[in-house]
């Protein structure tokens, strides 16, 4: 399984704590100054290619879920 980065691996936990979210969820999760929204979608379309999210499409948007547990990443 790849590794992952320092905040590959903090976006994975805020899925492996809160289950399927949009975007927008996961950006309300983080403190201010939250991140931009572009860089946020970029990294959760990274981990999604990587294998560790999918998604649910729902109209223009997207929810995504992890289909990897922590137990099979190994946390």
């Amino acid at each position: 399984m790849e590794k992952l980065t320092a905040k590959e691996d903090e976006i994975m936990t805020f899925f492996w704590d809160k289950g399927a979210m949009y975007v927008k969820d996961l950006i309300d999760l983080y403190p201010d100054p939250k991140p931009h929204f572009n860089t946020i979608s970029t990294m959760v379309r990274a981990l999604e290619a990587k294998g560790f999210l999918s998604h649910k499409k729902f109209g223009y948007t997207y929810q995504y879920y992890p289909v990897v547990t922590p137990e099979e990443f190994g946390e």
